[in-house]
């Protein structure tokens, strides 16, 4: 009889959770959410193949993107995955219709196959972009 007694409050308990979401729910009215599901930066690639580079040359590999919103864009940061790559951007708001880009120079110091990647952080997305830079030193 104690099970049967337990078992009927855990089952009343959990009852009453579920009725105290179903108000808050229709509380929120889904057309005045807005989802933005596209982005406002159009990159030409994110991935560039260099194919093969010599040793001790750097390599400069430039991304282009354009800026497709209604509002101007601001890099915040650029960053290289390792320290074999150093990284510049366009420092000034992308305008709206404009383009601007991000430059990466890889240090081929090391032959053999190489993938290294950029991360590019902007006014006008939440996440980070991943820039790849790959290609082989000989």
């Amino acid at each position: 009889m104690k099970i049967i007694k337990i078992s009927m409050l855990a089952l009343a308990l959990g009852l009453m959770s579920f009725s105290a979401i179903a108000p808050v729910k229709s509380i929120v009215n889904e057309s005045e959410i807005e989802v933005t599901t596209e982005s406002t930066i159009v990159w030409k690639a994110e991935t560039i193949d260099v194919g093969q580079i010599p040793q001790g040359t750097p390599k400069a590999i430039v991304y282009e993107f354009k800026n497709t919103g209604k509002t101007a864009v601001v890099i915040t940061q650029v960053q290289g995955s390792c320290g074999c790559t150093a990284t510049d951007y366009t420092k000034e708001p992308i305008q709206p219709g404009k383009s601007a880009k991000v430059t990466a120079t890889y240090n081929a110091a090391n032959k053999g196959a190489f993938t290294k990647t950029v991360t590019v952080t902007t006014s006008a997305e939440t996440a980070p972009k991943i820039l790849t830079l790959k290609g082989t030193v000989i």
